[in-house]
């Protein structure tokens, strides 16, 4: 098992998007941490996240101590987290946005100034700037605990996707067809722009440029990890599509498809596709690098193909059904506006419902089914850290 850094340094992990449901990610992280030795600082020396997901890369890259107690803490977080700490849940205020949103549909001057959305989430901001040490990733890339840490976001003015990362030097920028990696100081702007859900939440400027939710552009959500160094990925997603033979939530409707219902295919299509896509592309080039000698790949020119050893762990339930049962704690005003546009489970857009779900009960039921998954896959998560396997 890998317990030194020079070992570890090429390890790297990948956490994807997906709004609540990343609440899964940290049930699987605790089980990682008690997997591990107790006094492990910090196994993951390259930290990749997109939106929801670079909220709790973040939180273990701008945390010190062990990384069974970064864990400890981020869970504890979400242990406690309800809407009013995300996003702003008063009627007025909602109604509001709502209107702002729908009246820059027909009179451009709405849409100029302040971004749009239908919640403003400076609730969020202000925790995570409390909680998130951004000068201890300066600190922890000095002393060799950290290679790089990386947040995605998606440019609105260049429609691309931009990784924006901090390492150790030698790590270089990219930039390949809707690609860029781009070094720089992270902060607060970057984790609540990659973050910005579209639609849902306000774009964040940077420079001269808006940034939305990091998943929209990120058809390769493993690659920052790799152009950083990484020969070990080690990947949480939050899709509950390979749950087999999931009961339906509710009898088959023939009506056309609500908003909600179209606006969570869409996101299901940015935070869960990609990554799936991505993965199934990562375990085929491995598996062909793998069929080859160092000379033979040489003598096709194919050099840079190397095989990547990977773990993925998937929640092992359907999140839509856990969803269903707590549709009642989401905020009246939100509650309000879900029913409106279909997010629920008759309307057939229990996805985005789920996307917003940021309540005691339903974060706590995902944090216990990431654990309990975890805990299924401990020999091969100990298989994942050994070197020698």
């Amino acid at each position: 098992m890998t317990k030194n850094n020079s070992q570890a340094e090429k390890t790297g992990i990948v956490l994807t998007g997906g709004g609540a449901r990343a609440a899964y990610q940290v049930g699987v992280l605790r089980a990682v941490a008690e997997t591990l030795p107790r006094e492990t600082k910090n196994p993951f020396p390259i930290i990749c996240g997109t939106s929801a997901g670079a909220i709790n890369a973040m939180a273990i890259a701008g945390r010190a101590g062990p990384f069974s107690l970064r864990i400890k803490k981020l869970e504890a977080i979400w242990r406690q987290l309800d809407a009013e700490k995300v996003y702003r849940t008063d009627f007025l205020g909602v109604a509001k946005n709502s209107l702002n949103m729908l009246l820059s549909l027909f009179h451009s001057g709405y849409a100029i100034g302040k971004p749009k959305a239908l919640l403003d989430n400076t609730p969020l901001r202000d925790l995570l700037d409390n909680y998130i040490r951004f000068r201890h990733i300066k600190e922890a890339i000095a002393n060799g605990e950290l290679d790089a840490v990386s947040i995605t976001a998606m440019s609105y003015n260049s429609g691309k996707s931009v990784t924006f990362f901090q390492g150790k030097e030698g790590i270089q920028p990219w930039q390949k067809s809707r690609q860029r990696g781009l070094p720089t100081d992270l902060n607060i702007d970057h984790l609540m722009a990659s973050s910005a859900i579209p639609v849902l939440f306000p774009a964040m400027k940077i420079g001269d440029n808006y940034f939305g939710d990091g998943a929209l552009r990120q058809l390769k959500p493993i690659s920052p990890a790799l152009r950083m160094g990484a020969k070990k990925v080690f990947i949480i997603g939050v899709s509950d599509s390979l749950v087999r033979n999931p009961r339906p939530i509710a009898p088959t409707s023939y009506h056309s498809p609500s908003i909600a219902q179209i606006m969570g295919h869409m996101l299901n299509s940015a935070f869960i596709d990609s990554i799936e896509s991505d993965l199934g592309t990562l375990e085929k080039i491995t598996r062909l690098a793998g069929s080859m000698t160092t000379s033979e790949r040489e003598r096709l020119g194919l050099s840079d193909l190397q095989p990547i050893k990977s773990l993925a762990i998937h929640p092992s339930q359907s999140i839509n059904r856990i969803a269903v049962d707590h549709l009642h704690e989401l905020p009246k005003s939100v509650r309000m506006f879900m029913k409106v546009t279909g997010a629920t489970a008759r309307g057939g857009g229990i996805n985005t419902a789920s996307y917003l779900l940021f309540s005691k009960g339903f974060c706590r039921k995902l944090l216990e089914l990431g654990y309990q998954d975890g805990l299924a896959q401990q020999q091969a998560i100990l298989d994942f850290f050994d070197d020698n396997k």
